[in-house]
């Protein structure tokens, strides 16, 4: 229970506040546009079994292995995809957190 909370308060909250620090001209648009960095998790679609609760997402899943997230990094550098780049190397830091989760608290 805890973990899936921790795990959505991350994918959901923690945006908006990522937004309202960093963005706070533009928090609102910021903060959707976090949110729907969360279709990187279409790359889920491509494994067999689609979900397992005991796998871990990160250099399992394309858009979630570590050049994906050299891409990510390097959107950092450039305005137009600066809120894109944030919000997929905090959901990768989420995922991560859940991997690690997974590892030494099961």
């Amino acid at each position: 229970m805890w973990q899936t909370l921790v795990h959505y308060s991350l994918h959901f909250l923690a945006p908006g506040i990522i937004a309202l620090v960093f963005f706070h001209s533009q928090w609102k648009k910021a903060w959707l546009i976090m949110l729907a960095t969360m279709l990187v998790d279409l790359d889920h679609l491509l494994a067999t079994p689609i979900f397992q609760a005991d796998r871990c997402s990160i250099g399992f899943h394309p858009l979630h292995g570590y050049w994906a997230m050299v891409i990510y990094f390097i959107g950092l550098f450039f305005k137009p995809t600066r809120i894109i780049a944030v919000g997929l190397l905090f959901h990768m830091f989420t995922d991560f957190v859940d991997c690690n989760w997974l590892r030494f608290f099961n």
